[in-house]
């Protein structure tokens, strides 16, 4: 869904990703700031006081923003690189694991939908991953990928509704990971 904007935004995420890299900080560096605010989410979520949801949303919304600066930095400084992107995605699933972890620890949901949001959202990734080893193009394809679910959970926490946040994940998750399942098995069906 954000695919569309994203191709909007590009020229303004590439003036960030400049000025971004003359901080010098290389694009796993970027990267590796993203976990740590996902870390800090996490801890907010986990820690469950006054306004420690608002503190969590905000975090998360910060290790999306920073995720999408290390690939901005990698493509302006021509530093792109397999190693980079395997870094990248693994470090965004560790995140999700992460935060995942706090909301459970927060206690703001049963463990079992926490667990369900986390599953889909790593099964919407992993449908990705395997779709495209075979040859099945699947970027872009499905309603919720990282940046929506991202947004929904972080956007729902600051408002105070980390439970309906987790609900929207899963169920985002869920669509977007059977429209991706439909996808590749009925393009391989073709193709075959």
């Amino acid at each position: 869904m954000l695919n569309k904007i994203r191709q909007i935004l590009e020229p303004l995420t590439t003036k960030i990703g400049s000025a971004a890299a003359r901080t010098q900080i290389p694009p796993s560096g970027w990267t590796a700031l993203s976990l740590v605010a996902a870390l800090a989410s996490a801890y907010f979520y986990g820690i469950r006081g006054s306004y420690t949801e608002i503190y969590a949303g905000v975090m998360l919304l910060l290790a999306g923003f920073l995720d999408v600066i290390d690939g901005a930095v990698a493509r302006v400084t021509n530093r792109t690189s397999n190693v980079g992107a395997f870094l990248d995605s693994s470090l965004d699933r560790l995140a999700e694991v992460i935060v995942f972890t706090g909301v459970m620890l927060g206690g703001y949901t049963p463990p079992y939908l926490a667990l369900l949001a986390l599953s889909f959202s790593l099964l919407v990734s992993y449908s990705r991953a395997r779709g495209e080893s075979l040859g099945v193009k699947v970027f872009g394809v499905g309603l919720g990928e990282r940046a929506e679910r991202i947004i929904a959970l972080a956007a729902l926490s600051i408002l105070g509704f980390v439970y309906l946040g987790v609900i929207a994940v899963l169920a985002l998750a869920l669509l977007t990971y059977a429209q991706r399942f439909i996808h590749v098995v009925n393009t391989l069906k073709r193709s075959s």
